[in-house]
């Protein structure tokens, strides 16, 4: 009895399993870099100035959106009661920098209502947020 030979398969390793695991590592990575970012207050359009200063972390941060909206520490606040809600995160620390962030897109008005609110404040220290320009280099 004669036994049929068989065709040698040629060994090869099927690398679709490693892209899934590496694609997978990868995925891993991309988010988990995310979650090391520090986020400090809403996402707004600062206004640019040639002398703005990188301030100490604060505690507190009103945030001005560009379409008007007040935030109080990321927290949606009304302009009556954002002096209440300055005021009782300023019990533990009466000389606190409040730091205003307002978008470049709200009104001018806006922003001098929440500083006039902010103000009456005893003992509050105000600064208004803006990203520091780079200046162009000129080639004359």
């Amino acid at each position: 009895m004669r036994i049929p030979q068989e065709e040698q398969k040629s060994a090869g390793i099927n690398i679709v399993p490693m892209i899934d695991i590496i694609f997978s590592i990868l995925a891993y990575f991309i988010i988990s870099t995310l979650y090391l970012t520090k986020s400090e207050g809403l996402p707004v359009n600062l206004p640019g100035a040639n002398t703005a200063q990188q301030q100490p972390s604060t505690e507190i941060t009103v945030t001005v959106d560009a379409a008007g909206d007040i935030f109080l520490n990321e927290a949606p606040v009304e302009i009556a009661t954002l002096q209440a809600g300055v005021r009782n995160l300023m019990v533990e620390n009466p000389e606190t920098l409040v730091i205003i962030n307002a978008d470049e897109a709200v009104s001018h008005g806006s922003v001098i209502e929440v500083m006039d609110e902010l103000r009456q404040i005893e003992g509050a220290r105000l600064a208004i947020a803006a990203q520091k320009e780079t200046t162009p280099i000129s080639t004359d």
